[in-house]
């Protein structure tokens, strides 16, 4: 594999100095591009997109055209696994994902078997490896999964929620089938991230995106054990490298003590949290990932520049800290937005390092 020419990014992952803050973007390939839209428009629907590896690389490469991002995150989508445990998958206009086969009984829940990453996820490390060729030492590559108990909530209301019904009923009515869905994703994600630093994925993130959905009692039963065996079971080097393992619970600003001992390297936070508080809570055991609100896209670059400014500040010096949205670019965000943030997080960055002026990232 080529030389990594810029590593800014994986070093703050592990706290180790750098000399500006990195970042890259959830969702940073997405909608609100219009060469995006274009190769969307061309691959027919979302799926098919997401299961060409030459589409997936191309819009994997969008944004880095751009922006001068510190990290590639592999285009995909995180109901991949239920896909490929036969559940049925398909992506509704207007109406986002369905599964076709939702686990509502013991017959179905007893059935279930994690797959096998190379036979029907092979179009996922194709694209792994096909970006870590294209990137040719840019700088490194994120591999991702949701976590078992996200996917376990599109697995069994076959869809998007607004109330949990089906999974919540199954949680509290019947929690040994609850379980049993998450033993076998938690295997199925653990085999499927494995896959991905195999063929190339240089760091990986978990997007636990509905755990904070759960109650504080709930959380730690059929979430947070789950998660801790994933960071346990994962590849720990790959290619004479530390690959390091991030956790995203959107809404899990109450258990980022819990959260920091679950055995990653890095937390990501909504915008919720205070993130200068969240460093002073979880020391020196993990590096933060966060957290502005993808709404102060909507601003002006002038209030984008004094919300980056607040936030790096609220962390204050010292690395451990990769900036980044609170959650996914909205679509309608403005391209040249983003670009006002990161020339900002680049440019504001450095006076926490090293104590350098600011200046230019290059």
């Amino acid at each position: 594999m080529a030389i990594l020419h810029n590593d800014t990014f994986l070093r703050a992952l592990l706290r180790q100095p750098v000399d500006y803050t990195p970042l890259w973007i959830m969702r940073q390939a997405g909608r609100y591009l219009p060469e995006y839209n274009a190769t969307r428009a061309r691959a027919g629907d979302f799926l098919s997109l997401c299961k060409s590896p030459d589409l997936a690389t191309e819009v994997t490469l969008q944004p880095l055209e751009r922006f001068p991002l510190d990290a590639a995150i592999l285009f995909s989508d995180i109901l991949t696994i239920p896909d490929a445990m036969g559940l049925g998958l398909r992506f509704a206009a207007g109406e986002g994902p369905k599964i076709d086969r939702p686990l509502r009984d013991e017959a179905a829940v007893r059935a279930l078997r994690a797959p096998d990453p190379a036979a029907s996820l092979r179009y996922v490390t194709d694209a792994v490896s096909q970006i870590r060729r294209a990137l040719d030492g840019r700088m490194p590559l994120i591999g991702f999964s949701g976590s078992p108990y996200t996917l376990a909530c599109y697995m069994i209301e076959g869809g998007g929620s607004d109330d949990y019904r089906h999974i919540k009923g199954m949680l509290y009515a019947r929690p040994d089938l609850l379980h049993r869905i998450l033993e076998v994703t938690t295997q199925a994600v653990i085999d499927y991230l494995n896959a991905q630093i195999a063929a190339g994925a240089q760091a990986v993130m978990v997007f636990d995106s509905w755990g904070g959905s759960l109650s504080h009692a709930a959380f730690h039963e059929f979430s947070l054990p789950y998660l801790a065996r994933i960071a346990e079971g994962l590849t720990p080097a790959a290619e004479g490298r530390i690959v390091p393992r991030i956790v995203f619970t959107k809404g899990g600003g109450l258990w980022l003590e819990s959260l920091a001992g679950a055995g990653y390297d890095a937390l990501g936070l909504d915008w919720a949290v205070d993130i200068g508080e969240a460093r002073r809570r979880v020391g020196h055991r993990v590096a933060l990932q966060g957290n502005c609100d993808p709404m102060a896209l909507f601003g002006t670059p002038q209030s984008i520049e004094v919300e980056v400014s607040r936030i790096l500040a609220s962390y204050g010096k010292g690395s451990g800290h990769v900036f980044n949205l609170g959650h996914g670019v909205s679509q309608f965000t403005p391209p040249e937005h983003v670009g006002a943030l990161v020339d900002a997080v680049h440019r504001l960055s450095r006076a926490y390092h090293h104590d350098q002026p600011a200046g230019s990232p290059t």
